[in-house]
């Protein structure tokens, strides 16, 4: 039973054109094919990653950061109470109206005080600007010297400047050992991404990134199982051309260099928009979608690798959206960048905003149930 399922899950026909099919993939005359049981290797390379990344951060990272003078307000923290933590950690963060007046009375705290604890003990949780500004420069880091690893290891490529030649004799194009080291690295990179999520931060596109990340993984693995590494390794350099930019943008966020960060996110956004939705979508997806329907008739590995390969497509132009949105807010004010995915602090004037507006509200309008109304909504920063 086991043994049929596997030969219908392998079958030639499912993952290559007409004609084609593992055979073609065995090692011969000196030539070296991928094969399933390499890609073992990005497990320990993932477990390498993950040692590496908390030496670099003490040692490189956070000495860094005390040079570019990145610091941390400081956090006045929630005195002890059992009864508005037992809310905040089994209940809500972010209690509504009726919730703040049945705590206040339980704590004998006023409404006030109720909400200033809940903002306090929220701002307890966000991570302080080092672990932020550790974690990006840790990622550009990576990023900065995979592209141009990449770029060394392509350069001399004829696919990279004639894309239809990544199908020229396939399945049957040889490994090439940059090739192998190129995939390895990025597969073992985003892997040891999935195992640092819990400890990582965690923005608002956090399940977008979950979503990239696995579909990249995916995309990375079935890639190489079937031989489309010449496509592969063309997608990896797209994607590593932009976000070192990103990342350096948020270093220098961080470290309060504004109009670095701004010059640096302008630049950010016109290399994404042009790698993301232009080259990947018009070039490299046409060349794998589009072009191998004029020499194979489709079959179902072409359609499991293009799906993938629109997932992504999908991200990034939800990606687009954010960062024009940024851009648009930088034009005007020459301010600084904010990346929209990350929280910040509360303050204790935002809550004075608050109440003022509140109250010149309640001098014009109704007060409901005898007590100010509170604007207990989400913010946008949270």
């Amino acid at each position: 039973m086991l043994a049929r399922l596997s030969e219908l899950i392998w079958a030639d026909w499912l993952w290559f054109p007409k004609g084609h099919g593992w055979a073609d993939l065995k090692d011969h005359d000196g030539k070296v094919f991928p094969k399933p049981q390499d890609l073992w290797a990005s497990i320990p390379v993932a477990l390498c990653f993950l040692v590496i990344r908390q030496i670099f951060e003490r040692t490189v990272a956070i000495p860094l950061a005390s040079l570019l003078g990145v610091s941390d307000k400081q956090r006045v923290h929630a005195p002890p109470n059992p009864v508005l933590e037992s809310h905040f950690c089994s209940t809500s963060k972010h209690p509504t109206q009726s919730s703040l007046e049945r705590l206040s009375k339980q704590t004998g705290f006023s409404v006030r005080q109720v909400q200033r604890w809940f903002r306090r003990r929220r701002n307890q949780e966000r991570p302080s600007k080092l672990k932020k500004f550790r974690e990006a420069s840790w990622r550009f880091t990576f990023y900065l010297l995979a592209f141009f690893a990449g770029l060394a290891a392509l350069i001399d490529k004829p696919w990279l400047y004639d894309m239809k030649l990544m199908w020229d004799d396939f399945p049957k194009m040889p490994l090439l050992p940059s090739e192998y080291w190129y995939y390895m690295i990025e597969l073992g990179f985003y892997l040891s991404l999935i195992f640092s999520v819990a400890s990582d931060i965690k923005r608002k596109d956090f399940k977008e990134q979950i979503i990239h990340h696995v579909a990249t993984i995916f995309l990375l693995s079935f890639s190489w199982l079937v031989n489309y590494i010449r496509g592969g390794t063309l997608i990896m350099l797209v994607h590593d051309a932009s976000d070192y930019l990103m990342e350096s943008a948020k270093m220098f966020n961080y470290a309060g260099w504004r109009k670095t960060c701004n010059v640096i996110f302008v630049v950010f956004a016109a290399v994404f928009i042009v790698t993301r939705l232009v080259i990947l979508p018009f070039w490299i997806i046409h060349t794998t979608l589009v072009y191998p329907l004029t020499i194979y008739s489709p079959f179902f590995g072409y359609y499991f690798f293009n799906g993938l390969m629109l997932v992504l497509q999908t991200l990034h132009i939800f990606w687009t959206a954010l960062i024009l949105r940024m851009v648009v807010k930088f034009l005007p004010g020459n301010d600084i960048v904010q990346d929209e995915r990350s929280d910040k602090d509360e303050t204790e004037s935002e809550d004075e905003d608050n109440d003022r507006e509140r109250g010149g509200k309640s001098k014009n309008g109704h007060v409901p149930n005898g007590h100010t109304p509170l604007n207990n909504n989400r913010r946008k920063t949270d």
